[in-house]
């Protein structure tokens, strides 16, 4: 039979279950949007730049069954896109990657968006094709989508040439999509060995992460029945429930919470589920890992990384935990319920979120208050986005999240802008849930205009720019070595400004009397299916412990000579001011 590539590929999308697309059409991928338009099933969505469309593919495939795919032109649409693919190549997240191509039937050279861009993004993709011949679309969409979603899932590119696209060409029939789930073969061995370290362990900790996102019951069962306290990894904040007892919070050490630092002070054994131990969760490298560590991933690259494992056991969360817990319990008896454990999580816990209270300025909104209202009126199954910045880790410290992949942020990658079209995505594929974006105004200014796709589709998100005038964690890290801040300081935004031009609702919250009242208008209106800026002057004037102790441990790294040198430069701009 004969049909042309843009039918072919989408023919390859719609087998695929994929609901949505995005991207901007041009020249070299009209009649790929033309197919899609004919689509029963297929929704194209308009961005207003690249960048946008990526994080939005991110957050669908974050927060849904479903792949987040892309749509785009060669050249400035993948150079646009760049910042979102390598979000997910980063942090693990599967994304199709469909975009034209120049011609190949010409012999011409020097096309309009002529550029290798195989050589582009050879570096933060799985893998990438470029179609050749009609019958090479189907078979080959299928195998991006199942190398995007095997093994650490990951972005994957197809080019399909404009030629390709507009010409119908023979192919032998249209394939059903058959998924050929690819399972690692767990060691027992190893299975066997790691429950015999924990049933040991006078005192085991459990540090989970993103890779553990679909398989928190298991991990709850192992938790308690090993009695072990749990901290997770920024990306992973969402896998073990913020309202368990069991629960401290982000990491361990000096730059976490009191609650995870006190708890596991005197872990000897631990078990990491999921997680590659990257530079945040673990503050810069300053997380202190017992000798008998224990080590699970789908990616048995990350082993012996950063940290020297007892046990590496690769393959997926869920089946390590399931079989770990029926080994234990084959071996053991649960362990006796550690109340002093819990109480002095719970105590560190309230303790903590005083301390912020009080920290209190009336004339600006306190953080955490703003959390503690927050989760009254969230559900456990709405959605939290943030962005990268300050109020990332004000959000990790303050904001419990109760339930798996309800909390998405952009992580290993840690790019600016992902908020604000991450939270379209998200609600797209969430329409019944609330959907809450917090990002820093620096990070809004970058992807702000991405709510007009919102207003257009009307998706009612919430978005909370926490404003300052600063990039205040970049600010606050200058403020400490160098008394001083350079290329930090924004100028005056008026966010009203933006809700106008892109069809937002638009509402300010200026001190702690208003959060309550700003907070129910807010989800009034968007329940209308409008989104809403609010406009929150935060007080930053309070450093979270994720930024005191990382600022600690990497000025503990120098050199003694450079380290005084620093120490000395600050007191003297702080005298001289």
């Amino acid at each position: 039979m004969k049909r042309t590539g843009a039918s072919l590929a989408v023919y390859a999308l719609e087998q695929l279950g994929i609901r949505y697309t995005f991207g901007i059409p041009g020249v070299h991928n009209t009649e790929i949007y033309d197919e899609l338009n004919k689509s029963g099933q297929i929704t194209p969505v308009l961005v207003t730049h690249e960048c946008g469309a990526a994080f939005m593919a991110d957050a669908i495939s974050r927060t849904s069954g479903s792949i987040g795919t892309l749509v785009i032109v060669p050249a400035a649409g993948i150079t646009h896109a760049l910042s979102g693919i390598g979000e997910a190549f980063l942090d693990g997240i599967p994304m199709l990657v469909i975009s034209g191509g120049v011609r190949t039937d010409t012999g011409k050279y020097y096309q309009l968006h002529q550029i290798d861009q195989h050589k582009i993004l050879a570096g933060i993709t799985k893998k990438s094709f470029l179609i050749k011949e009609h019958s090479e679309i189907i078979p080959t969409i299928f195998e991006a989508y199942s190398i995007a979603t095997g093994g650490e899932p990951g972005p994957v590119f197809v080019e399909i040439p404009v030629n390709i696209q507009l010409f119908s060409g023979n192919v032998p029939d249209l394939p059903r999509y058959k998924s050929t789930p690819s399972m690692v073969v767990l060691d027992p061995g190893k299975i066997e060995k790691a429950a015999k370290l924990l049933l040991e362990s006078k005192s085991p900790g459990i540090f989970a992460g993103w890779g553990a996102r679909n398989a928190t019951g298991a991990l709850i069962r192992i938790a308690e029945y090993l009695d072990a306290p749990v901290s997770t990894t920024l990306q992973g904040l969402s896998v073990f429930p913020a309202n368990h007892p069991l629960h401290t919070g982000m990491g361990f050490g000096e730059y976490s919470v009191p609650a995870s630092e006190k708890t596991f002070s005197n872990c000897d054994t631990l078990f990491a589920i999921g997680t590659r131990f990257s530079e945040i969760p673990t503050g810069s490298f300053g997380m202190k890992v017992p000798e008998k560590l224990i080590h699970s991933d789908i990616n048995p690259e990350v082993f012996v990384k950063n940290y020297k494992s007892t046990v590496s056991i690769e393959g997926d969360a869920e089946a390590v935990l399931e079989a770990l817990y029926a080994e234990l319990k084959k071996n053991g008896v649960p362990k006796k319920s550690n109340q002093d454990i819990r109480d002095i999580i719970r105590k560190e816990k309230e303790n903590y979120n005083k301390e912020w209270e009080d920290s209190s300025n009336k004339n600006i909104v306190n953080p955490g208050l703003f959390f503690k209202e927050l989760r009254k009126i969230l559900s456990d199954d709405d959605i939290v986005v943030v962005d990268d910045g300050n109020h990332t880790f004000l959000t990790a410290e303050l904001m419990p999240i109760h339930k798996s992949k309800c909390f998405i942020t952009p992580s290993d990658f840690n790019s600016m802008g992902y908020c604000v079209p991450a939270a379209i995505g998200a609600k797209l594929v969430n329409k019944d849930k609330k959907v809450v974006g917090i990002v820093g105004d620096g990070a809004f200014l970058m992807t702000g205009t991405e709510l007009l796709t919102a207003s257009t589709l009307n998706l009612g998100v919430v978005i909370f720019v926490f404003y300052d005038g600063e990039l205040s964690q970049i600010s606050q890290g200058q403020q400490i070595p160098y008394n001083r801040k350079t290329c930090s300081i924004l100028g005056k935004i008026k966010l009203e400004g933006f809700a106008t031009g892109t069809g937002a609702a638009y509402l300010e919250m200026k001190n702690n009397s208003e959060i309550e009242r700003i907070m129910k208008e807010a989800f009034e209106i968007s329940e209308k299916g409008q989104p809403v800026i609010v406009d929150v002057k935060i007080d930053y004037s309070k450093k979270t412990r994720f930024t005191k102790g990382v600022v600690k441990v990497n000025l503990g790294r120098f050199p003694l000579g450079e380290k005084f040198r620093f120490i000395g430069r600050a007191l003297v701009r702080k005298i001289t001011g």
